[in-house]
């Protein structure tokens, strides 16, 4: 790998896992209630296996903030899983489904932001944990 990932401060690897798993909790939270107010089909404009897809982030963020805190390198390709493939399925539903704009979606618009953060320190991240 590239010389300079391994110089990556250790304390930099820190804050960007705690943001990570932060935020990765707060999408946790949102599913679950999600799934509590509403099941599993919380959102009637969408297909079943989208619905499904959401409900199952109830689990995968948490088990991927879980991971990140403990300092686990699975724990930061189970978060890049789950961001390529949410903000995927969010794309598909804003643009594919309901017909709206990056410009008029704030949700996605901090996923986007999310989904770069994570997998652009990624590589450097990765290199520290077990």
């Amino acid at each position: 790998m590239i010389a300079w990932m391994h110089r990556t401060p250790f304390c930099v690897v820190i804050v960007v896992c705690a943001i990570a798993a932060g935020l990765l909790l707060v999408g946790a939270v949102a599913h679950v209630t999600d799934l509590l107010r509403h099941g599993p089909l919380a959102y009637d404009w969408a297909p079943r296996w989208l619905n499904f897809y959401w409900a199952s982030l109830a689990l995968f963020d948490l088990l991927a903030a879980v991971l990140l805190i403990s300092g686990k390198r699975r724990g930061t390709d189970l978060v890049c899983a789950v961001v390529a493939t949410d903000l995927a399925a969010n794309w598909y539903a804003i643009y594919g489904i309901q017909h709206s704009t990056l410009a008029a979606q704030p949700g996605l618009q901090r996923m986007v932001a999310f989904s770069a953060l994570v997998l652009g320190t990624a590589p450097f991240v990765r290199r520290h944990l077990s």
